[in-house]
């Protein structure tokens, strides 16, 4: 039995500024970013023990979508201390990474860089995961309730922090379809998503036929991986997809301009039916797959081929699993179904990785103590304003910003880290009702409406708004 955790330990009576829940990549850019900005109170929790950037996809040779430039905190203050060129130079790095010529970087080198940032910054707590918030109208603060896990995960302590603002960045979740969900819980069954792909690779490349499901970037990934580790002639692999081609990633120069700010402020200035028809139509711009991938995949293929023969390897789009199930005990049956040609047919696999995505987790049961003020759309969806707050009812004067919470309302550069550093800066701007970091008011070349939507104006000082000198 586990010991009770001591009683509640309540933070000084001065409510802080800013309170951050999560720390993944955009809560941590913010912290970065708030770092230099002395008058303003923040703190952070995350109830993990230590940052840990999708440790499952970290295979080797694995690059980030987005420039070194994308990292926490250069496009919004490239003279900061927490840039990713100054991480290299720390470390004595910045020679060798200036004759790597290397515009896209690894992910592991991502993962390390912010490892050094969250291990270099104050107020940043894990280990500490956060139960509930509530808006306590006699005080107009925010009340974060909090539980202090130790060493195994287990309760520790209770604590709670009052704060005038708060900042939801939880991150997504793996997704697992419907019809697969049984074979993930089940025991023994060699079912995973991607997201724990290299803490299973050995068993799943012993495995006499395997099965890789969607057809994005962490899709091609493994199949990749898996590709190279299995013996030519020998692959026995299939890779399926619902999408009509195993399409590459839209990355032309103007195709881009849709991760800019002037796009994101096009995008929440549209009608809501429109914003949710059109995000439909571009998983290209977002879901697809690097081009060099795609190349490297083509190429394996190939090289297994220059002495006669055809690799053991099955590459399907346009394919819906309708219904899977065992066999005996050790295989999977998957139920496809053609959506083109209208064909059904069953594959008899021995393991399968699920590279199905990530959704946002949902907000529903860390709000609910906010639920009462909480305003929402035609979807029961938090309605988000153009400064990243969840608007409320207007009783409560605090503000509760989120992070990668808003693709319906913000469009598909929600979850870009290349849009992460002016997200943050554009949510400091806004605690602080002043312009720490002056933001740019044209991004890209693109014009995308026939008005040009403006960047939104600094609100006007209020109760919570925090006042810095200088």
């Amino acid at each position: 039995m586990n010991p009770t955790p001591t009683p509640p330990r309540h933070e000084p009576e001065a409510p802080r500024d800013l309170v951050g829940i999560g720390i993944g990549p955009f809560n941590l850019s913010l912290a970065a970013l708030a770092h230099p900005l002395t008058q303003l109170d923040t703190v952070f929790y995350e109830q993990r023990p230590a940052f840990d950037w999708h440790p499952g996809l970290m295979i080797d040779g694995a690059t980030l979508q987005v420039p070194f430039l994308a990292d926490l905190v250069t496009l919004a203050d490239p003279a900061s201390h927490w840039t990713f060129l100054n991480y290299l130079k720390t470390l004595g790095r910045l020679f060798p990474f200036y004759f790597a010529e290397r515009f896209h970087i690894q992910r592991a080198e991502y993962d390390a860089y912010c490892r050094w940032v969250a291990d270099s910054l104050p107020g940043l707590h894990f280990a500490h995961q956060v139960d509930a918030v509530r808006w306590n109208p006699e005080r107009d603060v925010f009340e974060v309730d909090y539980t202090q896990l130790d060493s195994d995960g287990e309760a520790e302590a209770l604590g709670r922090a009052h704060t005038r603002n708060i900042v939801l960045g939880i991150g997504t979740a793996p997704h697992i379809p419907e019809p697969l969900k049984p074979l993930v819980e089940a025991p023994g069954v060699p079912v995973i998503h991607a997201a724990d792909y290299l803490a299973h690779r050995d068993k799943f490349l012993t495995a006499e036929h395997i099965t890789v499901i969607g057809a994005g970037q962490s899709g091609a990934e493994v199949f990749l991986d898996l590709l190279r580790n299995r013996p030519a002639g020998r692959e026995r692999l299939h890779w399926l997809a619902r999408t009509e081609a195993f399409a590459p990633m839209e990355y032309s120069k103007l195709g881009l301009e849709h991760f800019t700010p002037d796009y994101t402020r096009y995008f929440h200035a549209l009608n809501e039916p429109v914003r949710d028809r059109l995000l439909a139509t571009q998983w290209q711009l977002h879901k697809g797959i690097d081009a060099a991938t795609l190349a490297a995949i083509h190429d394996e293929l190939y090289r297994r081929t220059l002495h006669g023969g055809w690799p053991d390897a099955v590459l399907t789009p346009g394919v819906n699993v309708r219904t899977a199930g065992r066999v005996a005990t050790t295989k999977v049956e998957l139920h496809l179904e053609h959506i083109q040609q209208g064909a059904r047919s069953r594959l008899t696999t021995d393991a399968v990785v699920l590279a199905t995505g990530y959704r946002e987790r949902p907000l529903d049961r860390i709000l609910a103590g906010l639920d009462p003020y909480l305003r929402r759309d035609s979807s029961a969806r938090p309605r988000i304003d153009d400064q990243f707050r969840l608007v409320l009812d207007p009783s409560v004067t605090g503000h509760a910003y989120v992070q990668n919470a808003e693709l319906h309302s913000h469009g598909v550069g929600t979850p870009d880290l290349g849009l992460a550093a002016w997200r943050s800066a554009t949510i400091l701007n806004s605690v602080t009702g002043k312009d720490p970091y002056p933001l740019p008011g044209r991004t890209a070349f693109t014009t995308f409406g026939l008005e040009p939507a403006q960047a939104p104006s600094l609100p006007h000082p209020r109760a919570n708004t925090v006042q810095l000198r200088g």
